[in-house]
């Protein structure tokens, strides 16, 4: 795994054209309009078998443009993460005042950065490169985000330039992280569980500056918590802009094998914890989901069953995730963390045997035949399970176009009820049979 790269630039440069040319699929927004990229998107990519993670930001301009404060914190935080800017400009134009004001930013940060000049479409549309010397950057690179041109160079670039982060061996550990905005109470509830225990092995520094890895031990198990910091006080930037805290719960995420979402239920369910939540879902990691401040939420009326109807609404996608209430300050409820912990690992890790998994797919074909789709109907012969972590199915099939979402939903309630699968997403991929 490389480390982190960041894409910057003025509005409408072509920042998420890049982005989604570099991750392989339309993840980010892409409009005319100047400005429409908002929020930090993250993705991994990989080029070379070589992973790295990319972040897309918002344009930054001078003018005082709708949200162009909240833009800037947000691209300043990606620029002190990230270990490598990506500066994107528009090579149609002149360089502006825009390019000016981001180069300058990324020379006082003395960021190692790579010059691109986007919307090339041929070689004529190169203009006059002096002006981009001026920048600082040395010579760009000629690359069009719309057709893909230049964007191999750009990638060979990138994973030369990007440092290898070194994934720590934790020795048949279980390793979980606690994920969610600043102040829900991550750092209490780690003090907490491990302070319980009195066989704590270490405290480790992690391997970014972003999280502390602490191994214990608890009834024969071996843990590593992984707790993600809130984001420092640096230049503007303060821990209460919560909204930016989701990069620093990447890297946590990535080490981890289960991943605990937090939220205060004195405060309620925010937009934030739902992106919080989503990157761990989309990095297919085992889940929990943990509401804290239990007690003073009880003191305000709250019920266990109004609020877990208010998360499964919130968090549909992660109707497989057990949700347990707990109080970091008094201890109440703690344990419950661990013991859904080791549930969770076991079923990210569970294996089923290839002929009861087949016996499970027929009954099923059976019971609730496959329905008409894409003119056609979808009919499995063979199903296999090559991987865990998270448990993957393949279904060798006539056609995969005729497998309806419907039914493979249909399929992973049908697994989730023969077996323990609590705690755990479930991959379904179909495979035409040769």
């Amino acid at each position: 795994m490389l480390g982190t790269v960041a894409l910057v630039g003025r509005p409408s440069a072509g920042k998420s054209t890049i982005f989604n040319r570099i991750v392989g699929e339309r993840r980010s927004i892409v409009e005319e309009t100047p400005g429409v990229t908002r929020d930090r998107l993250y993705a991994h990519a990989e080029w070379l078998t070589k992973q790295f993670t990319v972040i897309d930001t918002g344009g930054i301009q001078l003018k005082d443009a709708p949200f162009q404060t909240e833009i800037r914190a947000q691209c300043e935080i990606a620029m002190e993460e990230a270990d490598l800017v990506v500066f994107v400009t528009d090579a149609h134009g002149i360089l502006t005042d825009d390019d000016r004001l981001i180069a300058r930013m990324l020379h006082q940060k003395k960021k190692k950065t790579i010059l691109v000049a986007n919307k090339i479409d041929n070689i004529e549309s190169i203009g006059d490169m002096a002006e981009y010397y001026r920048l600082g950057f040395g010579e760009p690179m000629a690359v069009s985000g719309v057709h893909g041109i230049g964007i191999g160079d750009l990638l060979d670039r990138i994973v030369k330039e990007l440092p290898e982060r070194e994934v720590p061996d934790y020795q048949g550990a279980i390793s979980f992280s606690l994920i969610g905005r600043p102040n829900v109470g991550k750092s209490s509830l780690v003090n907490r569980l491990i302070g319980q225990e009195r066989s704590i092995v270490a405290s480790i520094e992690g391997t970014t500056r972003d999280s502390t890895d602490t191994p214990f031990e608890r009834d024969g198990t071996k843990y590593v918590a992984i707790d993600t910091a809130g984001l420092l006080k640096r230049g503007k930037i303060y821990e209460s802009i919560d909204k930016y805290a989701a990069l620093r719960a990447l890297s946590a995420i990535d080490r981890s094998e289960v991943s605990f979402i937090l939220i205060d239920a004195s405060e309620g369910i925010r937009e934030q914890d739902k992106h919080v939540a989503g990157y761990a879902f989309e990095a297919n990691k085992a889940m929990g989901i943990v509401v804290n401040k239990w007690d003073l939420a009880k003191k305000m009326g709250k019920t266990k069953e109004g609020f877990t109807k208010e998360i499964r609404t919130a968090f549909k996608f992660l109707d497989f995730a057990p949700i347990i209430f707990l109080s970091a300050l008094t201890g109440e409820g703690c344990q419950k963390v661990l013991e859904a912990c080791k549930t969770a690992h076991e079923a990210y890790n569970r294996r089923v045997s290839t002929a009861i998994l087949n016996d499970i797919v027929r009954d099923a074909q059976e019971i609730n035949p496959t329905p008409d789709f894409h003119h056609g109907r979808l009919k499995i012969y063979f199903a296999s399970q090559p991987r865990v972590a998270p448990p993957t199915f393949v279904m060798f099939c006539n056609d995969p176009k005729h497998a309806h979402f419907s039914y493979t939903r249909y399929l992973e309630n049908r697994f989730r009820e023969a077996f323990d699968f609590d705690g755990t997403p479930i991959k379904i991929i179909y495979r035409e049979r040769k």
